[in-house]
């Protein structure tokens, strides 16, 4: 799935700690071939943690 005509596709990142997922993204897969990190705030977890790109 993606942006329709573009190299964009749809990620899902997942908490590190507690292998939830709570947040989706959009990244060109083109120009970034690695796995996305980002910092987010977990619910579950109440705290900012690391969020990583699934599968």
């Amino acid at each position: 799935m993606g942006i329709k005509g573009r190299v964009d596709k749809m990620v899902v990142l997942a908490c590190e700690e507690c292998k939830e997922r709570n947040y989706t993204t959009v990244k060109n897969k083109k120009t970034n071939k690695e796995r996305m990190e980002l910092n987010k705030y977990c619910p579950r977890c109440q705290k900012h943690t690391s969020h990583k790109e699934t599968k």
